[in-house]
């Protein structure tokens, strides 16, 4: 992250310090990795689109710790990482469009569940 990106998500983590710089940084992590596992072109990321790419990055860099770390970090759902990327969106960080809402981040899937399926079906895919 860079000094000016730094400095603006230590502000926004002490006007609400449910979630740690970690988690921007990661979602910042999880955007870029969502962009470059799709076709060229088109930029956007929906809110969707974007909740897998954060799953999977997750399960891929974290394992069966993935849900522990994030929670560490402030996010246990979907919801927080919606927030965590509207705070970005007020400073500036990242666009949105007009049709992009905070409610398309809700309750998209289940931490729990969807750590733990997604670590048995990496597991199974190592083992195959």
């Amino acid at each position: 992250m860079d000094r000016d990106r730094e400095t603006i998500v230590a502000e926004i983590v002490r006007r609400d310090p449910r979630y740690r710089a970690e988690a921007y940084t990661f979602v910042l992590e999880a955007l870029d990795f969502t962009i470059q596992r799709r076709d060229q072109g088109r930029k956007h990321v929906g809110g969707a689109e974007l909740l897998e790419g954060f799953r999977d990055l997750a399960i891929e860099q974290f394992g069966l710790l993935a849900r522990l770390v994030l929670a560490e970090w402030g996010i246990a759902s979907t919801d927080d990482v919606g927030r965590v990327v509207f705070h970005m969106i007020e400073e500036d960080l990242l666009q949105k469009t007009a049709d992009d809402r905070l409610e398309d981040f809700f309750a998209v899937y289940d931490f729990d569940e969807t750590f733990e399926a997604g670590f048995r079906e990496t597991l199974q895919r190592v083992a195959i």
